[in-house]
């Protein structure tokens, strides 16, 4: 993510803040241009108050009606009919706010559910409500109850979180308890659009054949192969094709949780281009250090070309791991990319390039996309590991 400054002092602010420390304006995103920014008041309109942005001086704006919770930081357009922003106009269920532990749940979950749209809208990724097309993106956040666990998941279109993933513990028991290595609510809300996007970008594409090459045929049955992973596990070699142990029960989740970490790798790529970082590991012998050795000097958001994308983010996982560890930390990023990993993740790159190019991709242009795609893989797969 970009490194965010009040306009009107250019004191340093987060993506998430309300008002400026410093000259204490207060704050919010404009979409508009990407930027957390100072806003002014400039009167109201019957649904309350409306500012200017310094960021976009040329509209008025006014706060998310989740602003009321203190749950949004986000604004709408003044012509827009709209109460909610583009984040919360999403939500279909909300858990009960009169109770404190419940709203300090959905606050917590909306600021990671903010920090997903941020990307998804920097990939011009195209977001439908539930109100525009029956099967549009919705959120149902429910709290857990007497009754059977509310499973967090995707149905076509609608996807469902236990706010009880917002508790810290509970989440640390869950992780534990289904032995991954990595369980946030960002990463909860970036594999679950991921199978949002399946439908979007490959279901009914012509990249589909591509599909079934890289990660296998989707038409196995779901629940069957669901069963056999929690009772048999991944197998011992998943690291070699796969991204993640779930990633192995079936073709579907092998995609969602290589999109979740597609949006991972850009997101903080974009962190490190904007702290202008540059590695040069001391390393013996040179040629291993020019190989971890990088210079994040790119916008990866807007970057078509994948490969300068993975050779950046290798030499960095590799600097966020040792510097986590020497904070007695376990590894930041502890997955293992291999040549297979890479391929699918640039499958997913091609998707959603693909989807911001006007009208898509021809029939030839997939069929070329595809050709480059399985002879990519066919390389990598050929190339020596370390």
């Amino acid at each position: 993510m970009r490194i965010f400054q009040c306009q009107a002092c250019d004191q340093p602010v987060s993506f998430e803040s309300t008002v400026c420390e410093s000259c204490e304006r207060r704050l919010g995103y404009v979409c508009d241009c990407h930027a957390v920014s100072a806003l002014e008041p400039c009167g109201e309109d019957a649904r309350g108050p409306l500012f200017r942005a310094y960021a976009h001086p040329g509209r008025k704006y006014r706060l998310c009606a989740n602003a009321a919770y203190e749950a949004c930081n986000w604004t709408v357009p003044e012509e827009s009919d709209e109460p909610y922003c583009v984040t919360c106009r999403h939500n279909r269920v909300v858990p009960d706010l009169s109770l404190p532990a419940n709203l300090e749940r959905w606050r917590q979950i909306e600021a990671a559910k903010r920090r997903l749209f941020y990307s998804l809208l920097r990939l011009e990724l195209p977001l439908v409500t539930r109100a525009q097309y029956s099967d549009g993106l919705a959120f149902d956040f429910l709290a857990e109850s007497a009754g059977p666990p509310v499973m967090t998941g995707h149905l076509d279109g609608l996807i469902t979180l236990s706010i009880a993933e917002a508790d810290d513990v509970e989440r640390e028991r869950r992780r534990t308890m289904f032995g991954e290595y990595y369980r946030t609510l960002l990463g909860h809300f970036r594999h679950e659009i991921g199978h949002y996007f399946w439908n979007l970008l490959v279901r009914f594409d012509p990249s589909l054949p591509a599909f079934r090459v890289l990660f296998g045929d989707e038409r196995a049955d779901y629940g069957a192969a669901l069963r056999r992973h929690h009772s048999e596990g991944a197998p011992p070699d998943w690291q070699e094709s796969f991204v993640s142990s779930y990633a192995t029960a079936h073709p579907w989740e092998d995609f969602a949780e290589t999109f979740a970490h597609y949006l991972h790798i850009v997101d903080t790529l974009e962190t490190g281009s904007a702290f202008e970082m540059r590695l040069s590991p001391k390393l013996r012998g040179g040629g291993e250090g020019a190989q971890a050795s990088t210079c994040i000097d790119f916008d990866p958001y807007e970057t078509p070309d994948f490969q300068r994308v993975i050779e950046a983010w290798l030499p960095l996982t590799y600097a966020m791991n040792s510097l986590n560890r020497s904070m007695g930390q376990p590894p930041l990023y502890p997955f293992k990319l291999a040549p297979a990993v890479i391929a699918k993740l640039a499958f997913v790159h091609e998707r959603i390039y693909a989807a911001r190019s006007p009208g898509g991709l021809s029939e030839a242009a997939s069929d070329e996309m595809l050709k480059a795609v399985i002879a990519g893989l066919r390389q990598r797969v050929a190339a020596p590991t370390a």
